[in-house]
């Protein structure tokens, strides 16, 4: 530790688990079963004290529904390890970087689970009905939602949401005669993964591979064949269209080829 990083992904995590409650619907009907107003319910993050303490406040708030409530707003309620996904601590992989040339080494991520409440608050349980039954068929017990955890090496992974539990209260806040608020409490667990440091390895793409054969298992024996594949063309990056070339070349000159200096050289008897 001590080395300074910073992804982003609880950050990222929160505000994917809010885009899926983003755009919620009501509607309300007359005698007639026609809809008269359709409304989007509001989406705020912080936790419901902080909305109910706003409608306390604010008298002129307590106008008809639609003007305040519903309402849903979620916040995060804690983070804690799961071992059930672990993986091995010190395995790595190679990525290209967003700039596709240069490689990035990564350790594998550690699994996090991320807890939420989504609160949903109406001063009619019809209302609650409606923005409810919108979101309950997603969640079996599990709704997947994609994020870009590491933006520098382009890794996206499928996050499950689960949904844990749902609670109902139906009270009023205040003496028998004040307002009136329903109030629909869901608990969730984001399956997220934290990362890292990234490591630069160095190195650039691998352009070229070689492959010698040898007719002899004696050490420092002379290549006879000698296999090389480029990639086609040889400037293509990782995100380009590209194919290989491959060379087939034969030698008769008893010539040894040494990795180190990159060259073939006669040996000495």
């Amino acid at each position: 530790m001590g080395e300074y990083f910073y992804h982003g992904i609880i950050k990222k995590t929160v505000v994917a688990f809010g885009n899926l409650f983003n755009g919620i619907q009501i509607q309300k009907f007359n005698n007639a079963d026609d809809v008269i107003n359709v409304m989007k319910v509001g989406l705020g993050y912080g936790p419901i004290q902080k909305f109910l303490a706003r409608l306390n406040q604010q008298g002129e708030l307590d106008q008809p529904v639609q003007t305040t409530l519903p309402r849903m707003s979620f916040e995060m309620t804690g983070i804690s390890y799961d071992a059930t996904r672990k993986t091995k601590p010190t395995q790595t992989f190679k990525a290209t970087g967003a700039e596709g040339e240069t490689l990035r080494k990564v350790y594998l991520p550690v699994p996090y689970n991320i807890e939420f409440e989504l609160s949903i608050m109406a001063k009619l349980n019809e209302d609650c009905l409606q923005i409810v039954e919108q979101i309950l068929p997603y969640f079996q017990p599990a709704c997947t939602t994609t994020v870009d955890l590491l933006e520098e090496i382009g890794e996206e992974r499928d996050i499950p949401v689960v949904l844990n539990s749902i609670n109902f209260t139906d009270d009023y806040e205040g003496d028998f005669a004040g307002r009136h608020i329903i109030i629909y409490t869901l608990s969730f667990t984001a399956k997220t993964y934290l990362f890292g440091p990234l490591d630069s390895t160095g190195g650039g793409l691998i352009k070229k591979v070689q492959v010698d054969y040898h007719t002899s298992h004696k050490r420092n024996s002379p290549r006879d064949v000698r296999y090389t594949v480029v990639p086609d063309p040889i400037d293509a990056g990782p995100n380009d269209n590209f194919g290989f070339d491959g060379k087939t070349e034969i030698f008769y000159d008893s010539k040894v080829y040494s990795p180190t200096q990159n060259i073939d050289y006669t040996p000495d008897k």
